[in-house]
């Protein structure tokens, strides 16, 4: 992959694809091993987050490839997230997860959700009585410390809209190099994109493949007929082209599949080059988000009655 990144404002060299550990149903061997098949395949940035509980299998699985020499510490990216209860305290969040992972710093450390839950909160997802006033101006500074600290390299957002974003700039001493958000041809996210543009934000792709083995996900991107017909008409697979549209769009991707021909067959989008006739078919795609977070939606506790307010309209 090497010259396959993008550079982000801070200085930073994110590659294009990269390879997610969210695994339902959980298994830290399996995570474990993937991975390792995964660094053999040539993939360097690996997405993990508290709330998946690959952190220890993601670090024993690193850890030990720099031990034996396959790649070296500075080679590969290695982002996580701040749960939503742990907005009190940042830094020590942090700090247990590069005890986790067994690794001095992060490369990347993202606010998971616009969302503050209480530090006893149900894990993972919180019951009504969890919630509390999120105060984004806290939180952040704590992430700021963070990167102060020599912690992390950058920080970061992830399932932010336009409007919350922008009211974490008008206090941010150091603002957002990424914004992680679920992307796809069948939710395109160009406002997102556009806005993200302006602020020199980079939109980084979740479930770029619609996420078709997670609870939220859907076989919807992978099976739909124009997306296959692209497929065809490029020799291609249909993995291939919903990955090369969001690399085509500017994003990087974050895929997932423990399975060691299809993450060849993922890397292989680094190779495809679709037309302006391919992107104007996934253009006039029916749009439908799939994690939508109603998790974090009800109607008393949560500052979110709605699912448009958590999204501020842009769903």
């Amino acid at each position: 992959m090497r010259g396959c990144q993008v550079r982000l404002w801070c200085g930073s060299k994110l590659p294009l694809i990269g390879f997610g550990t969210a695994a339902f149903p959980y298994n830290g061997k399996g995570v474990e091993q993937a991975i390792r098949t995964a660094l053999e395949v040539g993939y360097r940035h690996f997405d993990t987050a508290k709330v998946y509980g690959a952190e220890p299998a993601m670090g024993r699985a690193l850890t030990d490839a720099i031990y034996k020499g396959m790649v070296t510490r500075e080679e590969i990216f290695v982002t996580s997230k701040l749960w939503g209860s742990d907005h009190h305290d940042p830094v020590r969040a942090l700090r247990q997860t590069l005890k986790n992972l067994e690794m001095e710093y992060l490369d990347m450390y993202l606010v998971h959700w616009p969302a503050k839950f209480k530090a006893s909160a149900c894990y993972p997802v919180p019951k009504e009585d969890d919630f509390e006033e999120l105060d984004m101006e806290s939180t952040w500074t704590g992430m700021e410390k963070c990167v102060d600290l020599g912690l992390c390299k950058s920080i970061g957002v992830s399932n932010f809209s336009c409007a919350k974003i922008e009211h974490l700039l008008d206090h941010a001493s150091i603002p957002p190099s990424v914004n992680q958000v679920e992307m796809h041809p069948l939710w395109r996210q160009k406002q997102l994109r556009e806005f993200c543009g302006e602020m020199k934000i980079h939109v980084s792709a979740y479930s770029p493949l619609g996420a078709p083995n997670c609870p939220w996900g859907s076989n919807a991107v992978m099976e739909n007929p124009i997306i296959q017909s692209v497929a065809l008409k490029h020799k291609a697979t249909p993995a291939q082209v919903a990955l090369r549209w969001g690399l085509e769009k500017g994003a990087s991707v974050i895929a997932k599949s423990f399975n060691q021909e299809r993450m060849k067959e993922n890397m292989g989008a680094l190779e495809l080059r679709l037309d302006k006739e391919d992107h104007i078919k996934m253009e006039m795609l029916d749009e439908r988000k799939l994690m939508r977070g109603e998790f974090l939606v009800n109607g008393t506790t949560s500052p979110y009655k709605t699912i448009q307010e958590l999204w501020d309209d842009e769903i």
